[in-house]
């Protein structure tokens, strides 16, 4: 039996999938994260948005890399 949180970020991650994009933070360890910092719970659209910004970073760093002539993305690429 899947309590609501489980629910809540199960149907996060199939709409994020449908809507043609992929999750790429583990929800768990953000709610994790926001609930040990602040004592807050944690919506099942941020997955979603803090996956886009990864995306967005990683696109530049990627950019980054390839404009130094690199074919591996470091960690200075998302300066």
């Amino acid at each position: 039996m899947m309590n609501e949180e489980q629910s809540t970020e199960s149907t996060s991650t199939e709409n994020t999938a449908a809507s043609g994009g992929d999750v790429l933070v583990v929800a768990s360890k953000v709610k994790s994260y926001i609930k040990a910092k602040s004592g807050m719970n944690t919506s099942s659209t941020v997955m979603e948005a803090l996956s886009a910004r990864v995306k967005r970073l990683a696109d530049e760093a990627i950019a980054k890399a390839q404009a130094d002539g690199r074919k591996t993305v470091m960690d200075r690429d998302f300066s």
